[in-house]
């Protein structure tokens, strides 16, 4: 099955070059560094080293504590910080600098794979969220690297995929040294594809651990008074192609009853930033940018958030966050970011890559679901003429994320037995 597959890839391999070259002309981050995708990683270091996995952007943010954590715990060992993403590179070089040794990961090709573990010579691999690579899994395991699946999340829709090549799923779990699955029911699917048993536990999720700076509601509390002390502001992050339009619908509707109101409206990626002002002016509605450092004036509408590694910021200075991804079947994005401030948070229906944060947060009454932009309208509206309200849902959602803590401790101590009893896979 594995040959296969692999056959499969080199099959395929001239279309996904051609889609990171169309990837490329939007955003030209893609367009570089294209010999670390086929295993020639950018540093040499010595033995030893400690090597993270984060697909993206958001995978970086929850690996950011662990990573910090780790090198602490072990400043001997350098770490190994790969992503596959622009967006995950950028935040990694903005977090860690040179504290790290950061690449992209090759692709899952047999020769990339030597090359790539032949010059990083890790002696441990933690890979985040769930990230199923036969080929990668079976050359750890050929070179006795300890391999962990941290954070492990599988979705009834991504065990439903895997479930057509059952074969190929098994024998690549069975490559893994430690499954540290989010929730019971994450570890019911791995354990359903073929997981050993006494390779999965249940640790949490690592989202519940993310760091908030001290200083993040004053820095949040001193921007806002840069568009009007008093102006009440919402937000909708992470926003997706389509989810825009719905998003400024809500806007418009909820200006006619609260006519001072701002949007700060953060775009999932960046190289749509430009298109989605543009989508504002559309609409008639006057915006500023993020980037042109110029201040609002008392009848901007909308505050384009086209800067990265802010999000955080732009959440501790809004009343009400709407998290995106969610009004379309993108699967949604991290709501703990908002409830972690004691910020009441909206999200639409689709939520399956969060659906167990969500479905806490909303039996909590820390989060509240809207399926259009007339409901999303409406609960903007609510919350903004019910302050009480609005504070007490802001501090349930804040419970959740304090009541949830403690996967990163757990996931240190699996590291730490991992490291000191020197457990392989056979």
């Amino acid at each position: 099955m594995r040959l296969l597959y692999t056959l499969s890839l080199y099959l395929l391999l001239p279309f996904v070059l051609l889609r990171l070259l169309l990837r490329g002309l939007r955003a030209p981050g893609y367009l570089r560094r294209w010999p670390e995708r086929f295993g020639r990683f950018p540093h040499t270091p010595p033995p030893g080293a400690l090597w993270i996995h984060a697909v993206s952007v958001g995978e970086t943010i929850a690996a950011i504590p662990l990573v910090r954590a780790l090198q602490q715990r072990y400043p001997q060992r350098p770490i190994i910080f790969t992503t596959t993403t622009p967006t995950g590179s950028e935040r990694v070089t903005r977090e860690f600098g040179a504290s790290v040794l950061h690449g992209y990961l090759p692709y899952d090709l047999p020769g990339a794979v030597a090359q790539f573990l032949a010059s990083t010579r890790p002696a441990l691999a933690v890979i985040l969220e769930t990230e199923l690579w036969p080929n990668m899994y079976a050359a750890c395991s050929a070179r006795h690297i300890p391999l962990i699946v941290a954070n492990a999340r599988l979705s009834a829709r991504s065990a439903a995929g895997y479930r057509r090549v059952t074969r190929l799923a098994r024998a690549t779990l069975e490559q893994v040294t430690l499954i540290a699955a989010q929730g019971e029911a994450d570890a019911e699917r791995f354990l359903a594809l073929g997981a050993p048993p006494d390779r999965v536990r249940v640790t949490g999720n690592l989202k519940f651990d993310l760091a908030v700076t001290p200083d993040m509601a004053e820095r949040g509390k001193t921007l806002r008074e840069t568009w009007g002390k008093h102006r009440p502001v919402w937000i909708a992050a992470s926003t997706h192609e389509g989810e825009e339009e719905l998003v400024i619908e809500a806007h418009a509707r909820a200006r006619g009853q609260t006519p001072d109101l701002l949007l700060l409206l953060v775009p999932r990626h960046p190289e749509r930033f430009d298109r989605v002002a543009e989508l504002c002016r559309s609409h008639g509605m006057s915006l500023v940018r993020r980037s042109g450092q110029r201040p609002c004036a008392p009848d901007t509408a909308i505050y384009l958030g086209d800067s990265m590694g802010e999000l955080m910021l732009l959440y501790a200075a809004a009343d009400i966050a709407f998290v995106g991804g969610s009004l379309v079947p993108s699967g949604g994005h991290n709501p703990l970011e908002p409830a972690a401030l004691a910020c009441p948070v909206l999200h639409g229906p689709h939520v399956f890559n969060f659906a167990e944060i969500s479905r806490l947060l909303r039996e909590a009454g820390g989060s509240r679901e809207v399926n259009n932009a007339g409901e999303l309208a409406g609960a903007v509206v609510n919350l903004l003429h019910h302050p009480e309200d609005a504070r007490g849902m802001g501090e349930r959602a804040r419970a959740v994320v304090l009541q949830n803590r403690g996967a990163l401790e757990r996931l240190l101590e699996i590291i730490g037995e991992t490291l000191n009893t020197g457990l392989r896979t056979e």
